[in-house]
């Protein structure tokens, strides 16, 4: 199987994309817990996912005749755990703040980290990331059990759309495959959302402005950026680098929920951005990368732009 090496710069830019994709998730989860008091965290999860794939399609037009049935799982597969993983997170913030629910999140990607580790500095950083994120949860004061379960749930998504965000960035050469994995989660979650709060919509059309804002910000820029940073490091590196997500979270919070950090907050923010400095300046400055594998002749004949495969 051919392999592509990334370059020192594409390995270097990786944290700057993830901070972005943190930021922009953060700021867009704090404009929809702003809607809440006229639409449901539901309304919002479907506009977000509707929005997100009307807005990628049109940008990329996919050709759905030379997907093949590989390809056609993998986006399927991704599509699914979009409808989960929105409905889940944006059920969560309901119960919880940003600052704890992005924690909970959180978690799914450092076990899935902690999981490929392979080097002791690895599972150290992992385990550092992972420590900080338990301490900020333990905030002194009481949880919602629902909001908790709704939390461990996202995390179990944010898992498996770390994996499948990868793979679907692996084969295809462009953005195809997440402009049609959007498509397919929101045939899922939208029809949900208009049952559940058709009502709410029509006598509030002003939401449909920040479902688009939040669309934007939460899953369009996000998840493009995901793709880019997975075509760049592994799901190892990638899954510390999140470890952010808390330490911006609670930095949206103050700043636009004016959320206040205890001591004891401020002091996991530290030991998560430390375990993320410390897994980027462990991480080797390349990483194989392997290209589309052939199809099966079970499968249908491959894109024919293979040759084009975006390198980073």
């Amino acid at each position: 199987m051919r392999t592509v090496r990334p370059s020192r710069d594409g390995t270097a830019v990786a944290p700057v994309l993830v901070l972005t994709q943190i930021t922009s998730l953060q700021v867009g989860s704090a404009v929809a817990k702003g809607a809440y008091d006229h639409v449901s965290p539901t309304a919002l999860a479907g506009m977000r996912l509707t929005f997100s794939a009307m807005i990628m399609w049109v940008l990329v037009r996919p050709r759905l005749r030379q997907i093949t049935a590989r390809q056609w799982r993998a986006v399927i597969s991704l599509g699914i755990v979009f409808a989960a993983m929105n409905m889940a997170y944006f059920q969560a913030i309901s119960h919880l703040q940003i600052g704890v629910a992005a924690t909970l999140e959180l978690l799914g990607p450092l076990m899935l980290s902690i999981v490929l580790s392979h080097r002791l500095e690895h599972l150290a950083a992992a385990l550092l990331a992972l420590t900080g994120v338990l301490l900020l949860t333990t905030s002194g004061a009481s949880l919602s059990p629902l909001g908790i379960l709704l939390g461990v749930l996202a995390a179990l998504c944010r898992a498996g759309y770390v994996v499948l965000n990868q793979q679907v960035g692996r084969l295809f050469p462009d953005w195809s495959g997440l402009a049609v994995a959007l498509a397919v989660g929101a045939c899922i979650l939208a029809p949900v959302a208009a049952v559940t709060d058709a009502g709410a919509i029509a006598e509030h059309p002003a939401v449909l402005e920040t479902g688009l804002g939040v669309a934007l910000l939460s899953s369009l820029i996000p998840y493009s950026l995901d793709m880019a940073v997975l075509r760049r490091i592994d799901t190892r590196a990638f899954g510390v680098l999140l470890a952010l997500s808390p330490a911006v979270g609670a930095g949206v919070g103050f700043a636009v929920l004016h959320e206040h950090l205890a001591v004891r907050q401020a002091c996991a923010i530290a030991l998560v951005v430390l375990a993320s400095a410390w897994s980027v300046s462990r991480s080797p400055h390349t990483a194989p990368i392997p290209s589309p594998a052939p199809t099966s002749a079970d499968d249908d004949q491959p894109i024919k732009d293979t040759e084009h495969q975006a390198q980073a």
